[in-house]
């Protein structure tokens, strides 16, 4: 008999690449992993790894059975929502994972409407880019996400996990109220403020800017939007804004693009039915804009 927990970290593996990543998210030693992953392939009696150096890999037959792990911890998390139906009333920790933005404008009143009708769940929140959030969720940290994309950074879809939408919103170029640009082409010559390497925002705004036929100057490195629009009225660059972060201010005008963000509700796949994953979902998509 395979070990679930043992097929979880098989199944990390897979999407973080190392063992001390694995180790880092189940807070285990390397060495406990490297245990738990050999008494795995020992169960299974074919090779599951393979090592070349320092590294390791999955085997093709470790491949197949990360895809059989998805369908299995699905199923458990079906099985948990149908178990959880039958209780009476809503109890627990939810974890709820949210971007910048999402926290100031999404959640507010959504955890307000979630404790008015359900007292005794217990609301966890916490601020991540959306490049973190699929792992966070399938290491159980997270049980809901809000994340987003762009549709000229469209996100894959990540084993495991399901998404429900949530909304559509325009995206900006942010320029100081006195700048003579009016297009996005424009801005070759203007100094920029985009998110830190390694996040979606750094992404959007390179892989737009070079849609334009150009490479943006970077001048600062900020993932605050607040902070952003503050650096742009004093006029130390332009920088993309999404609408929910763009609230109206006579120092900074707002050029509109041809980009869309998009906003999607994240949850384990097979928990959907879970009676408090289906509470955020219904109180989240009531206190979404129209």
């Amino acid at each position: 008999m395979l070990d679930v927990r043992r097929l979880r970290l098989l199944r990390d593996l897979a999407h973080l690449g190392t063992i001390a990543a694995v180790a880092q998210a189940h807070s285990y030693t390397p060495s406990a992993v490297s245990q738990q992953l050999a008494a795995l392939g020992r169960e299974a009696g074919v090779p599951l790894l393979a090592h070349t150096g320092r590294r390791v890999a999955l085997t093709p037959a470790g491949t197949a059975l990360v895809q059989h792990t998805e369908t299995i911890l699905s199923a458990l998390e079906a099985a948990e929502a149908e178990l959880a139906a039958a209780s009476t009333g809503l109890t627990g920790i939810v974890r709820i994972g949210a971007f910048p933005s999402a926290v100031r404008t999404l959640l507010p009143s959504a955890l307000v409407s979630l404790a008015a009708q359900h007292p005794a769940l217990d609301l966890m929140v916490t601020e991540l880019d959306p490049v973190e959030m699929p792992d966070a969720l399938r290491d159980r940290r997270l049980d809901v996400a809000l994340s987003h994309d762009y549709d000229i950074a469209p996100a894959i879809a990540e084993a495991g996990l399901d998404a429900v939408p949530l909304i559509e919103e325009s995206v900006f170029l942010a320029v100081p109220g006195t700048a003579g640009t009016t297009a996005l082409a424009d801005a070759e010559r203007d100094s920029w403020i985009i998110g830190s390497p390694g996040t979606l925002c750094h992404t959007v705004t390179m892989r737009l800017c070079e849609s334009a036929g150009f490479t943006p100057a970077v001048r600062h490195h900020i993932d605050d939007f607040t902070a952003v629009l503050a650096l742009v009225a004093a006029g130390q660059g332009v920088a993309l804004i999404p609408e929910l972060a763009s609230p109206a201010r006579p120092d900074v005008r707002l050029i509109p693009l041809p980009a869309r963000r998009r906003t999607h509700i994240f949850h384990r796949r097979g928990a959907r039915a879970h009676p408090a994953i289906a509470a955020c979902v219904t109180a989240l998509r009531s206190s979404a804009p129209g």
